[in-house]
């Protein structure tokens, strides 16, 4: 099993300048204009100027979309995850791959400011909040704790999961410029499905979705090793 979703971030100063703006105060945007979940749409990234990865939205109705993630030598991967368009979010439900399903359920979740500090409680019942769907003007964090579980075998794996949101602001990767982008930094970990043993670091990152485009515009990760990937190609299927 996955230690950290395939599809799966150090906090700047332009995610800390939207602290003033009100929580309540969005920017008239939403998710679906920029991450594409609605529509069959791809993407295909690339690193040290090769492939290093593929993505698809497929939706499967008016409130769900699977995303796969895989090679594209090797499409369509075994790969998708499960997002729901409920009222104001968009949540994760969890992830097929080899075969099996991995059902994510919530514990705890907490929702602040974009230094997640002032966090107060989200009342949680199943699935992820991933992502508010209407887009703040200011950025925001998430903090999840629960598990997952191999439905083939009953593994569980303990996990936390730390979000911040950042509104939308110019961005450019190494193919494409003068964009828009709303940026994820995520820092995900977990206990391997290994009983008493403590949580431990497995990602760190940053993800830019770009509007009219979609998914890993450019990615920055940092944790367990430094890596980028810029999105070469996008298409709707």
């Amino acid at each position: 099993m996955r230690s950290v979703r395939a599809g799966l971030m150090t906090v700047t100063a332009a995610v800390l300048a939207g602290t003033a703006v009100p929580a309540h105060a969005d920017t008239g945007e939403n998710y679906g204009q920029y991450s594409r979940m609605a529509e069959r749409s791809a993407g295909q990234y690339w690193a040290d100027g090769k492939v290093a990865g593929q993505w698809a939205w497929k939706p499967q109705s008016s409130t769900t979309s699977g995303i796969s993630w895989g090679d594209p030598a090797t499409w369509p991967p075994s790969y998708s995850e499960t997002f729901v368009h409920r009222g104001d979010w968009v949540m994760l439900d969890g992830w097929a791959d080899n075969g099996t399903y991995y059902k994510l359920r919530i514990t705890k979740e907490q929702i602040g400011d974009a230094r997640c500090e002032n966090l107060r409680p989200l009342a949680s019942s199943g699935s992820q909040h991933y992502v508010k769907w209407d887009i703040p003007a200011a950025a925001y964090c998430l903090k999840a704790w629960g598990t997952i579980t191999e439905e083939s075998s009953g593994k569980v794996v303990t996990f936390g999961h730390t979000q911040i949101w950042s509104p939308p602001a110019p961005c450019s990767n190494a193919y494409d410029r003068g964009q828009t982008c709303i940026k994820q930094w995520e820092s995900w970990w977990d206990d391997q499905g290994t009983p008493g043993k403590p949580i431990t670091r497995k990602l760190e990152r940053d993800q830019f979705i770009a509007k009219g485009i979609g998914m890993a515009f450019k990615i920055q990760q940092y944790f367990p090793k430094s890596w980028r990937a810029d999105l070469h190609d996008h298409w709707t299927w």
